[in-house]
């Protein structure tokens, strides 16, 4: 019965999640769409130009190189929009970089006699599937084993078998990949696999001079055993060792680099830690309500988690100027005694965040969490004191710059970021209709404010994340035992 009430949870929390608007892929400017479609035309003349090398042409060589031709600009207008669906977010260097290394495989393929299938597919399949998502390397793992021409060497069918689901292997396991030394053990058990699969399928019949125990002319041989076992490990490693210059020049951003980000012995998070340390403990609050809603509803919980640490680290530039960093005496704003420049204050913490994420080479999905967990939101406090001094002014001069969240992930941040210093300031015995209550009228508040419209969060989703912040509220809010008093301190 548990397991059936389990169940039928879980079914309910995939229907409303399911409930999400189609948010659209990122615009491309002209250039980039030509220079896209330009390599999309070479990589089908690549695949199709045989066909019409025979001496005499004719209708039917014509029409057949026509057909596919257009099969394969097809596929790549497919596998463009199997990216764009997986990850709305996605750039035009990192288009290129996907239809790039499926011009490379396709130019190589011309001449199969020097590399194996496995040496041409599945490298690159690991690269997309850590930058781009599982989906995406799948689809292009398809279009690059598609019309696989025969070779001098006598290549197997069940080679390109083995290529292929290797491929998918690496596709759906470097999707979830969230550590480099997870990555090793890919570069040697897939090799591995494939050494192993290749002598059971293919046998000695197929490669009669390579009987595994002579070593002679083993390395770097196309069509042999070992070598192509050898020759994938080889460029699996080099993949591995590379992944960093992909990523910061295709703008990859990988689980692995990540977790590395999230370290909080980095410079920029330690320097946060000591010069404001209000901010910091404010930050770790924020990131247990951030996850746990993420992770409700089927988002990047990694990334939401680096996105948090590094939201607030404008902050280092005049600390003492927040609220959470000061002693409790001394409020500089007060002594100001002006709001439009206690708001030029706070606004300033957001540009130079983003000056931070610049200097210390952020990517462009962490620095996007400095501006829009604030969006356009209003200064509440110092737009009420303006106009109790009777300040004639405009409310936009009390706005954040935006823009607003424009994901899920920095949507739940704004949330996440609203919802906990009210928690936190909540009494001990508070109930949970209470906490819910409060979590429900500042979440609401955001919506009325049009914060949260282009963030493509659903009305179940919302849901679940208010059911989520008030489930890190119950967990947070423990009592501690108060332990008796004596004049010799006994319990102390």
């Amino acid at each position: 019965m548990q397991k059936l009430t389990t169940l039928i949870k879980k079914l309910s929390n995939f229907w409303i999640k399911s409930q999400a608007s189609y948010r659209k892929p990122v615009t491309f400017i002209k250039i980039d769409k030509l220079v896209i479609f330009m390599i999309c035309i070479i990589v089908a003349v690549l695949s199709s130009y045989k066909l019409l090398t025979p001496d005499q042409l004719n209708t039917t060589i014509i029409i057949s190189w026509f057909l596919t031709f257009i099969e394969i600009l097809l596929c790549c207008g497919i596998l463009i929009l199997i990216s764009q669906k997986e990850s709305p977010t996605i750039n035009s260097r990192q288009i290129v970089l996907i239809i790039g290394l499926l011009l490379i495989a396709q130019y190589i393929k011309i001449d199969p006699n020097y590399l194996s299938p496995l040496s041409i597919i599945v490298p690159p399949a690991l690269i997309i599937s850590q930058g781009m998502g599982t989906n995406t390397a799948l689809a292009w793992v398809s279009i690059a084993c598609i019309n696989w021409p025969t070779s001098s060497n006598g290549l197997n069918n069940y080679l390109l078998v083995i290529t292929f689901i290797a491929s998918c292997v690496v596709s759906i396991l470097g999707g979830k990949i969230r550590s480099r030394a997870q990555l090793l053990q890919i570069s040697l058990f897939v090799p591995l696999g494939v050494f192993i699969s290749q002598i059971l399928l293919l046998g000695e019949s197929n490669y009669k001079n390579t009987i595994i125990f002579n070593i002679q002319n083993k390395l770097l041989k196309s069509g042999d055993i070992f070598s192509d076992s050898l020759t994938l490990a080889f460029l699996l490693l080099m993949t591995i060792l590379m992944m960093p210059i992909f990523e910061s020049t295709f703008g990859l951003l990988t689980n692995a680099r990540l977790l590395e980000l999230a370290d909080k012995e980095k410079p920029l998070l330690r320097r946060l830690s000591i010069e404001a340390p209000g901010t910091f403990e404010h930050t770790l609050l924020i990131c247990g309500l951030a996850e746990e809603a993420t992770r409700t509803i089927g988002g990047d919980v990694d990334l939401i988690k680096t996105g948090a640490l590094y939201h607030d680290i404008g902050k280092l530039h005049a600390p003492h100027w927040f609220i959470e960093n000061q002693n409790g005496i001394t409020n500089p704003h007060d002594e100001l005694n002006d709001p439009l420049e206690s708001a030029r204050i706070l606004q300033n913490h957001v540009d130079e965040g983003l000056k931070l994420a610049r200097k210390y080479r952020l990517p462009k999905p962490i620095a996007n969490f400095i501006p829009e967990h604030q969006g356009t939101l209003k200064m509440g406090y110092f737009l009420y004191k303006a106009k109790k001094d009777k300040i004639n002014i405009s409310e936009n001069d009390f706005r954040y710059k935006g823009p607003i969240p424009q994901s899920k992930e920095t949507a739940i941040l704004m949330l996440a970021d609203g919802c906990e210093a009210a928690l936190r300031a909540m009494d001990i015995n508070a109930n949970d209709d209470e906490a819910l209550h409060t979590i429900s009228r500042i979440i609401s508040s955001r919506e009325k404010d049009g914060q949260l419209v282009e963030s493509n969060l659903s009305k179940g989703e919302i849901f679940l994340i208010k059911r989520s912040f008030l489930n890190v509220w119950k967990r947070i809010r423990h009592r501690r035992i108060q332990y008796p008093s004596s004049k010799n301190n006994t319990f102390l």
